[in-house]
């Protein structure tokens, strides 16, 4: 036994060292940040998209100079608690022409400034057309007709009633917001690394049957030494890439402006920031360590990349359902979604990962832990016996598993 596991970790060292000591290793440890640029790219255009067009949207009242003035007090009142959310477009005060039903059906249809919405005719009896049936503009005119008829009525000025007092109080708690943004971190960030990471242990696996070094490991030590040290070898490489950028993750969050920390400081898990991380990496390693150990399987059934592809692209789509299966229980909690993700072995890492977020009990995730850490073992060795007879039969051409015609 002793000779297996120095077999083991010797393979796992080699493969670690062989990975790390690569020029291609900097690319792959510096991917996130590629395609964090990608999306910061995309985003900046879709801004300017929208800032292009900001300036160009119009919501209309057809009214007279006193309903006009009574109509714009309103809309300083109501707007800001609501434009943030909404956008609402600009309110725009015209006076009635001779026929305000056709004045108003102009002005829905300018060529130049998108309106969604025009209200005309009297405040007791508004009259409202849009284009967009879903639209909240004609609804928020309607409201303004309704405040500014109220303030006629009790013969009310521009001025306000009252004077309030804003004061900012922490929370004594995580919001359920903040709650589940962490839970949909967990899963979205615990599903890329595991992918990525289990990916390049195929891909260095790939290399070695197309140069025949598994030939010769398979000569040297015994197979399950060759499936334990690569998956733990990979598992290593794993691990260095999550400290790289967990350091850099809380390095760069003391140079962000404060208003963007401050919004960062409300996504906070449940179960408190040191148990969330002990929690994370626990179900990075049964993460990583279950779909590792498919790969790997898969990987030592075919002789070219090409098959080793053809045999990763189911895998990595299944992992994609439990990627969604996972979501889906962040925004059921409780429900019988979220069980079963937490009990279905592939799932349970991701939904158990939201669970810490969104709930601050521990003894589920003793329980999740020893069943995950169960099949886990499971895996390993059926994968290990796999992994033996796939490298073994597609050494000779009598047992390839794909014949060429």
């Amino acid at each position: 036994m002793s000779r297996l596991i120095r077999q083991t970790l010797t393979i796992a060292r080699r493969d670690f060292i062989a990975t790390v000591m690569t020029p291609m290793f900097l690319l792959f440890l510096l991917a996130p940040l590629l395609f964090g640029s990608f999306g910061a790219v995309g985003s900046l255009g879709a801004q300017s998209v929208g800032q292009s067009a900001e300036g160009k949207e119009r919501i209309y009242a057809i009214a007279a100079p006193a309903d006009a003035t009574r109509l714009r007090a309103a809309d300083a009142l109501i707007r800001p608690a609501v434009s943030r959310e909404r956008g609402l477009p600009t309110l725009v005060t015209v006076v009635p022409a001779a026929d305000p039903a056709v004045q108003a059906r102009t002005l829905l249809s300018n060529p130049d400034i998108d309106v969604p919405a025009v209200l005309y005719g009297p405040l007791d009896r508004p009259q409202l057309i849009h284009a967009n049936p879903q639209s909240t503009t004609a609804r928020y005119l309607a409201a303004l007709a309704e405040q500014a008829l109220r303030d006629s009525r009790a013969n009310l000025g521009a001025g306000r009633l009252s004077r309030p007092t804003f004061a900012r109080v922490e929370r004594s708690s995580t919001s359920l917001g903040g709650k589940s943004a962490a839970g949909f971190f967990a899963v979205v960030s615990l599903f890329v690394v595991t992918l990525m990471l289990a990916g390049q242990a195929v891909g260095t696996m790939a290399e070695e049957r197309s140069n025949k070094v598994i030939e010769v490991l398979a000569a040297a030590v015994p197979l399950e030494s060759v499936f334990l040290g690569k998956l733990l070898g990979m598992f290593g490489v794993a691990v260095l890439f999550l400290a790289f950028w967990a350091t850099v993750g809380i390095n760069i969050g003391a140079l962000l402006p404060p208003e963007f920390a401050e919004g960062i400081s409300g996504i906070a898990p449940a179960i408190g920031i040191p148990g969330f991380v002990l929690l994370y990496v626990l179900y990075f390693t049964m993460a990583y360590m279950l779909l590792g150990a498919v790969f790997l399987t898969v990987g030592a059934q075919a002789a070219t990349p090409r098959e080793i592809q053809m045999l990763s692209l189911p895998i990595t789509i299944f992992q994609m359902a439990m990627f969604g299966f996972a979501l889906a229980a962040i925004g059921r909690p409780g429900s019988w979604v979220a069980l079963a993700a937490e009990i279905f072995p592939f799932s349970s890492p991701f939904a158990m990962a939201a669970r810490a977020a969104t709930s601050g009990e521990w003894w589920p995730h003793l329980v999740a832990l020893a069943w995950q850490l169960l099949w886990v073992a499971l895996t390993i060795v059926i994968g290990a016996r796999l992994f033996r007879r796939g490298v073994l039969q597609s050494a000779g051409p009598k047992f390839r598993w794909f014949r060429r015609g």
